[in-house]
């Protein structure tokens, strides 16, 4: 598939068969975030990769508003960050799960991104409890490490509309 085939296919799916994904798979597709830059190449990204629906399910419970949809999914990789190694370490994470996203799609997979840094569990309590911290808790991470997002991904027969034509100028010249 070409780069612009795969920009163009690129959406956010919430919507998953429940069909497994192979490790293997799971792995290639690591290994492309994995290439993804980083500043100062300080490598400061790593990852959790979760394919017990349990343990999704569970994860899925961390927030009480637009994560609900990740327990449907057969896979959720976890894209984490290491602050000792980068105060960047939330941008280099971005990039890379941009590319697994990406990378789903080159191998026609579906994703979608799910924001845990920063977010409340409780949409109505934004000083509360954290997302972070449920998952922390859930899944014993080291302390050095955060979390940016999770990354819902598997097979989908659902078709996302094409996005709609940018409603401004988004680029400007000088």
């Amino acid at each position: 598939m070409d780069f612009q085939t795969i920009l163009a296919k690129r959406r956010s799916t919430r919507r998953f068969l429940p069909r497994p994904v192979p490790r293997e798979l799971i792995d290639a597709l690591l290994r492309d975030a994995l290439t993804a830059p980083s500043a100062r190449n300080s490598r400061s990204t790593r990852f959790l990769a979760v394919d017990d629906p349990a343990l999704i399910a569970r994860m899925a419970e961390m927030r009480d508003y637009g994560s609900s949809f990740m327990r449907h999914a057969p896979a959720v990789v976890l894209v984490l960050g290491n602050p000792t190694k980068s105060d960047l370490w939330r941008e280099n994470a971005a990039i890379a799960a941009t590319i697994l996203q990406l990378a789903c799609v080159d191998r026609g997979l579906a994703s979608c991104w799910v924001h845990v840094h920063g977010r409340p569990r409780r949409q109505d309590a934004p000083e509360g409890e954290q997302a972070e911290a449920f998952l922390r808790e859930l899944l014993s991470l080291p302390g050095q490490t955060r979390i940016l997002c999770a990354v819902a991904l598997g097979h989908s027969d659902f078709t996302p509309a094409p996005l709609p034509p940018a409603d401004d100028e988004p680029v400007i010249w000088l």
